[in-house]
């Protein structure tokens, strides 16, 4: 079987990515709401990548593209999921650290927008705080930034697979 043979058509896996996104989005509001488990500034960089990778699925998924526009949305998707796969990474090594050498803890990411310029805000939130090296949440023995990076690195390459789909042939 070819890989042509495996994946669905273009606009069905496109909308299907789209719908994982917004699970994920669904479970981080769930267990932030109802398991009362608050984000860290960097967990909510990541929703803005699972977000912003939902968004150029669902993109895709509307307009239907052909080879080419399919590298197109590749391409966007692996800047926004990349953004999302580096904030993830960035994370992992903050929660991997010595407790002796986390970060101390800052203020919340919505004071920081609030009361700093943008980018000063967005450098204090990548430099991590003490919050971010917490490992409440786990599953299979990965935490949530973990299973993320593994989502994002699996959505980059569920969007180039998508440029070899070839639509399928009418009888």
């Amino acid at each position: 079987m070819t890989l042509n043979q495996l994946l669905p058509p273009r606009r069905p896996a496109y909308l299907l990515a789209f719908t994982v996104c917004a699970a994920l989005i669904g479970y981080a509001l769930y267990v932030q709401y109802v398991q009362l488990l608050e984000p860290c500034p960097l967990c909510m960089l990541q929703r803005v990548g699972v977000i912003g990778s939902g968004v150029v699925m669902l993109l895709a998924g509307l307009h239907k593209p052909g080879r080419r526009g399919a590298i197109v949305y590749a391409l966007l998707n692996l800047l926004v999921a990349g953004f999302g796969a580096a904030i993830a990474v960035r994370h992992l090594w903050i929660q991997s650290l010595p407790p002796d050498q986390v970060p101390l803890c800052g203020p919340g990411l919505s004071y920081m927008l609030d009361t700093m310029p943008l980018g000063d805000a967005l450098l204090k939130v990548l430099h991590g705080s003490g919050e971010c090296a917490d490992k409440s949440w786990q599953f299979l023995g990965l935490t949530m930034p973990g299973w993320t990076l593994i989502f994002f690195i699996g959505l980059i390459a569920w969007g180039f697979a998508l440029i070899v789909k070839e639509p399928s042939s009418k009888r």
